[in-house]
């Protein structure tokens, strides 16, 4: 499934999307995918991470992913070792 169908479907259904991609930002038909379902993106950015790193960043900004999921999309956060931070729009 082409990622623009993927980031279609996650926000028709409600749901925020978690992923690994660093380029994200870059490529413009999924930035364009995220801007017209108004996706709500939280991004690992750095993929040579180990898969269970991965997790437990998830798993420790929780509160603060949930919190930013209350808000309307469109948006992408980085959501790094130590915060998460708004990558699209840029402030």
């Amino acid at each position: 499934m082409a990622d623009i169908e993927w980031i279609e479907e996650a926000s028709k259904q409600g749901w925020p999307i978690l992923m690994k991609d660093k380029r994200i930002r870059h490529r413009q038909a999924e930035i364009q995918a995220v801007i017209e379902h108004k996706a709500r993106c939280f991004v690992i950015a750095n993929g040579e991470l180990p898969s269970a790193e991965m997790a437990n960043r998830f798993i420790t900004h929780k509160i603060a992913i949930y919190a930013a999921t209350a808000e309307p999309g469109p948006y992408i956060y980085s959501v790094r070792s130590d915060r998460i931070s708004i990558l699209y729009p840029s402030s």
